[in-house]
């Protein structure tokens, strides 16, 4: 089998790859590039377009189709732009090349990590706009930077702006993960991420003593007992069967620093640790027990945080609600089976679940396996395509949500 020629390529994988073959890559993203995209298509597809500049160089981009009601919350379809870091060495194929081999399969870094769901929101649109559709409820669709380095310039300074509440979301959707098995995948809440620093200070001296009290010591305690509880949680998802790794906390020592030369001790050293806090964890006693580490393990041991997420939210999945019905009704419909979890690690939908909007984590890729940040990421046409379809039915569904009680 040959590569397809692309006249026979389908339209929508021609304008995947184009979006690929933009270089939004961490630590400096072509922001730029990635608005001029999106504006050409804002432009073909006859929706407006605004640009909101939330700090210097980092732009939150919004198209928008209106509603026959504007008076209705609206549909939010978020995505983000920038895409992690690459190891070239590593891949079968340039990273931003958008390679697409004999079977069909299209690699590129973004390709499920999501740019690949930022073109079947649009793709979606496009079908049901030619198609002549209109639907009650508007549908903006938000395309945003920063979020693979914590969304702190991105969708967390947008929410809390005059421009997000003019928005008026009712519900939205977000990223998800692909599902290696028939089924697909649809996070309704994800862990919140502790990015924590634990600082030990001890007795210095020269390294051919027996120095009592030093800050390798009580580090040394600190990590025991933080890492003990990780293994209590890792038993607990192993022993039940039920449980995914999003239901509960995991953790993960990523630095450990400290120390001047080999033959002196040093007063001060350091660890940090990656927690990813299950949304039903009691925040405020799990800070207490982090504090109650640090005392056991004597004095002058401290913690700090880089990052805190106070806030999680659950979206409700009952088949009362009318969104949860309205989203999995539509996947009914397409003979679809929905695994509904936790999401193990963090997107942007946590800053938008904290404003009280219910949002779906999905991208509806099955068959599929998770190579999100890996090498190699890759997503086939099919799949890809298949996409394409799934949202241009849940997006009918969805604005097509009669007006619920409150709304005006």
């Amino acid at each position: 089998m040959t590569t397809k020629g692309p006249q026979s390529e389908h339209p929508s994988v021609t304008l995947f790859r184009q979006y690929l073959r933009i270089c939004t890559v961490q630590p400096s993203p072509d922001y730029g590039g990635a608005i001029a995209f999106l504006e050409e298509q804002a432009d073909q597809l006859d929706l407006s377009c605004q640009k909101i500049e939330v700090m210097p160089g980092y732009v939150i981009t919004v198209l928008t189709w209106p509603g026959t009601n504007p008076s209705l919350p609206s549909i939010l379809l978020n995505s983000h732009t920038d895409v992690v870091p690459v190891f070239k060495e590593h891949w079968h194929h340039d990273p931003f090349e958008a390679f697409k081999d004999s079977e069909g399969y299209i690699y590129g870094r973004g390709a499920q990590d999501m740019k690949s769901v930022s073109i079947q929101y649009l793709e979606a649109v496009r079908r049901l706009k030619s198609d002549g559709c209109h639907f009650p409820r508007t549908i903006h669709l938000t395309f945003v930077p920063d979020e693979e380095v914590g969304g702190h310039k991105g969708m967390e300074l947008f929410v809390k702006r005059p421009e997000f509440q003019a928005l008026r979301a009712g519900f939205a959707l977000d990223e998800g993960l692909a599902n290696p098995t028939d089924a697909f995948t649809v996070f309704y809440s994800e862990r919140s991420p502790w990015w924590v620093r634990v600082t030990s200070t001890g007795k210095p001296g020269h390294a051919s003593r027996f120095i009592e009290d030093t800050a390798a010591e009580k580090l040394h305690k600190v990590i025991s007992s933080i890492l003990a509880f990780r293994e209590k949680e890792k038993q607990r998802l192993q022993e039940n069967p039920h449980l995914k790794e999003g239901a509960v906390t995991s953790v993960n020592m990523t630095k450990l620093e400290g120390g001047v030369a080999y033959n002196v001790v040093p007063s001060t050293m350091s660890a940090s640790f990656d927690f990813r806090v299950a949304p039903d964890v009691d925040m405020k006693a799990f800070e207490k027990q982090l504090q109650s580490w640090c005392q056991e393990a004597g004095e002058g041991v401290t913690f700090e945080f880089a990052q805190k997420f106070m806030e999680p939210r659950i979206t409700c999945t009952d088949d009362t609600d009318p969104w949860w019905a309205a989203f999995s009704g539509a996947c009914k419909e397409m003979n679809l089976t929905l695994e509904p979890e936790i999401f193990p690690a963090a997107t942007d939908s946590r800053y938008i679940r904290a404003m009280g909007i219910p949002a779906l984590g999905f991208s509806p890729m099955n068959r599929t396996p998770v190579l999100l940040h890996d090498h190699n990421e890759r997503l086939h046409e099919a799949v890809f395509l298949r996409g394409v379809d799934i949202y241009t039915h849940l997006l009918a569904a969805l604005a097509s949500v009669p007006a619920l009680p409150g709304e005006s």
